[in-house]
């Protein structure tokens, strides 16, 4: 194993030089690499309904979903898109 031995002040330098890399490459990130995901239990929580209720929203295709094995996933702007159009279809009905 070969040894090499560099000055403090050069390896102050390259620690700096990786955490600015650090910070840039997170504020680089596509957004899709940011999306947030909920499962089953959470958006039932969030939205005050029955899994068997969620589960309708499913199948008649009022939800949009991403399914992995078992699990289904929903993305947190889709869960948003769905009580914003609930929230205006309320308002008409007054």
């Amino acid at each position: 194993m070969e040894l090499k031995i560099i000055e403090s002040g050069t390896l102050e330098q390259i620690e700096q030089g990786v955490k600015e890399l650090l910070a840039k490459s997170r504020k680089v990130q596509s957004p899709k690499a940011k999306e947030e995901w909920m499962d089953n239990q959470e958006v039932c929580i969030l939205l005050d309904i029955s899994k068997r209720t969620l589960q309708t929203y499913r199948d008649k295709g009022i939800l949009s979903f991403s399914q992995i094995g078992h699990k289904c996933y929903y993305r947190v702007k889709d869960i948003e898109q769905f009580v914003a159009g609930a929230k205006m279809k309320t308002n008409y009905k007054r």
